[in-house]
This record gives structure tokens, C-alpha cells and sequence, in this order.
């Protein structure tokens, strides 16, 4: 079973309330790995026993709403499992909840597929029933004890999907109810130079405006790229992590470091994460 990276481990441990991680990803530079970890941190497990290996301080549990609008819930099954969690087993115990937020976005409401049977779908592109679908997840995840997570992957799929139905202002708004109802949210959005910074159509100045404000909000942001001097054979990219002026994990914790690192994904998921010289 891999193993969270040493160097990695005190950005992934769970955040102070109610904290926004960003993680940004470039073509070529998936966050897939780092969204993984993550996973790991808050839901690592025995798989025989099912037990708990990551209590709160106050001895609560952590649970995970995970959306996704861009990966099925197979994907993210079969990621974990190569990290020892059994996603199944762990909705058996309500701590985690999987939101299929891309195979049924645009089409009429049918019978889930073999593999998402136990998955919420979202049905029909419509901001209000996007809202709800998700914050009728979060409540039921809140029965009982435990701090929810709420982790979305490419929520700028709807600013590309949505046309003039959708801006940068309604999709803030939205994320900014969801957060409400959840201990701390993480969120990946694209970066790509012609997103991040161009100005010539309405998909690139409402990709650029939603990513210039979730960085200036996010106490963490970890960007994803690749090396500036072209490929490697032992390293696939570069984790530039930067903190807010609020980032912190208790009122007696230091803030984070802001730093720069390498890191290369290798087979069965493992991943490396080391300094330039190592």
C-alpha cells in the first residue's frame, strides 16, 4: 500500500474550520494523485477491520462528500483501492458519499449503471437542482458525529458546459452554500495559461475571474505543473504550494510553509514527493 509522502503529509492532514484548499492542475499535471491523498489522510483504514486511523483531536471521525464532474465513480475506486481504501466499505459506514456529477449532467434520469448503483447522480444542468442535490448530501452525511469534508473535482466543467445559463458570480455563490454546511471544502480547477490568463472569449474570462478569486479566498493552494525545461524520466512535475494570510490547523499551530517541490508518479499510484537537489 503506498504511502503519503513524508513532505506532503503536513498539507494534507486535516485543515482548521472552515478552510478552502485549492489544487490546480495544468494538461499534463493531473491532480488525481493529490486528491487521492487526501482521501487517504481523511479515511485511511484497516481494510480487515474497518477501524479508524484518523480521529480528531476531540476523537470524532472524518467523513468525505466527494463530486466529481469530470471521473466516474470506478475511477476513484480503483485509485483508492491502490491506496488500501475500500470506498465501498466505507459508504457502508457513512463516511463516505460519492456525487457523479458529469454521466447523467445533460441526459433524462435513468438506471444507474453497474459500478455508481450506490452513487448520487446529478440529473438535468440546472443550478438549483445542483444545489440541492448537494446540499441534501451534506445533511444526511451530517447525521451523527464527524466532520464532513466536501471535495469537488472540476467544478469549472460547468462554466464550460453551461453557456450564458452560469457566471462566475452564481457558481461562487453556490460553492460558498455548500462550504457553509461542511467542516472545510477542497476544490480542483484547471490553470492552463489560455484559461488562467486569457481574455479572449467568455469561457476565458469566466475561468480566469473564478480562479483569481477561489486563489485569494483558499488558506492553501497547491499548483501542479510541469518541469519549465521539458520532461524528466524521474520527475512528472512541479507542487508549488503558497498560504493565505488565515491558513492554519488550530489556534496554537503554525501556518503552514510555502514551498516548492517535485514530485513522479509511478506505477500502482505510488508517488514521490522530494526537493530539487534530492
Amino acid at each position: 500500500m503506498s504511502q503519503i509522502p513524508h513532505l506532503l503529509s503536513p498539507y494534507v492532514a486535516l485543515p482548521s474550520e472552515p478552510s478552502l484548499i485549492l489544487l490546480t492542475s495544468v494538461l499534463g499535471a493531473s491532480t488525481n494523485w493529490l486528491v487521492l491523498r487526501y482521501l487517504q489522510s481523511y479515511l485511511g483504514q484497516n481494510l480487515e477491520s474497518l477501524s479508524i486511523a484518523n480521529e480528531t483531536e476531540d476523537g470524532e471521525t472524518t467523513k468525505v462528500l466527494l463530486i466529481s464532474f469530470m471521473r466516474d465513480l470506478v475511477f476513484w475506486k480503483d485509485g483508492a483501492r491502490k491506496l488500501g481504501l475500500d470506498l465501498d466499505k466505507l459508504a457502508a459506514k457513512k463516511r463516505f458519499t460519492f456525487i457523479d456529477g458529469l454521466s447523467e449532467l445533460y441526459l433524462e434520469p435513468v438506471k444507474s449503471k453497474a459500478g455508481t448503483r450506490s452513487a448520487n447522480v446529478i440529473r438535468a444542468n440546472e443550478l438549483g437542482n445542483i444545489l440541492n442535490t448537494v446540499k441534501n448530501t451534506l445533511k444526511a452525511l451530517q447525521a451523527g458525529s464527524g466532520k464532513v469534508i466536501l471535495v469537488i473535482d472540476q467544478l469549472d466543467l460547468l462554466l464550460a458546459t453551461s453557456g450564458d445559463k452560469l457566471d462566475t458570480v452564481a457558481l461562487g455563490d453556490m460553492l460558498m452554500d455548500w462550504r457553509l454546511s461542511a467542516h472545510s471544502a477542497i476544490l480542483t480547477l484547471a490553470a492552463d495559461t489560455p484559461l488562467a490568463a486569457g481574455n479572449g472569449t467568455p469561457l476565458e474570462t469566466n475561468h480566469g475571474a473564478l480562479l483569481l478569486s477561489l486563489a485569494h479566498q483558499a488558506d492553501l493552494v497547491m499548483s501542479l505543473r510541469l518541469l519549465d525545461t521539458g520532461t524528466a524520466r524521474d520527475v512528472s512535475g512541479v507542487c508549488r504550494i503558497t498560504t493565505g494570510d488565515s491558513e492554519g490547523r488550530g489556534p496554537n499551530e503554525q501556518k503552514a510553509e510555502a514551498r516548492e517541490l517535485l514530485y513522479f508518479v509511478g506505477g500502482e499510484s505510488a508517488v514521490r514527493v522530494f526537493e530539487r537537489g534530492q
